[in-house]
């Protein structure tokens, strides 16, 4: 998807807001409802140690930080399953993941077998989900 495409998708629903990422060539936000989407794409690797990504490359959705002890307003569903409606603790057991120490803040659950590059991060003890991160 290029930048275009990607922002045009979005703006339906919120106000996109360019912005800045290390290494994208493009990169934008938006806020809708309690949740802020960051999208960047065609990732450059200065270094050479993978590969330049055209296209969308990462697209990150993040729970304002002081709605996380309750369901989001809006669902963001994955395979059926509302990942920020329920408690963490929950959604990583509906989905079938063994995640010893959720109650641990700031935890990033990776490498869903099931989902390839989707990752997942817990903010507060006993909460919500508080991101959920989508890399092509």
């Amino acid at each position: 998807m290029s930048e275009r495409d990607a922002q045009w998708a979005v703006a339906a629903l919120a106000d996109v807001r360019e912005t800045w990422v290390c290494g994208a060539g493009w990169a934008f936000t938006a806020r809708y409802d309690g949740l802020e989407l960051l999208a960047y794409g065609d990732a450059r690797d200065r270094e050479g140690l993978g590969r330049d990504r055209p296209g969308l490359a990462s697209a990150v959705l993040t729970r304002c930080r002081e709605s996380l002890a309750s369901p989001s307003a809006v669902p963001v569903v994955l395979d059926g399953i509302d990942l920020f409606g329920y408690p963490a603790a929950e959604v990583v057991d509906v989905l079938g993941l063994d995640v010893p120490g959720l109650d641990v803040p700031g935890l990033d659950v990776l490498g869903l077998d099931r989902y390839p590059g989707v990752g997942l991060s817990v903010a507060l003890p006993g909460s919500y989900l508080s991101e959920v991160r989508i890399s092509a």
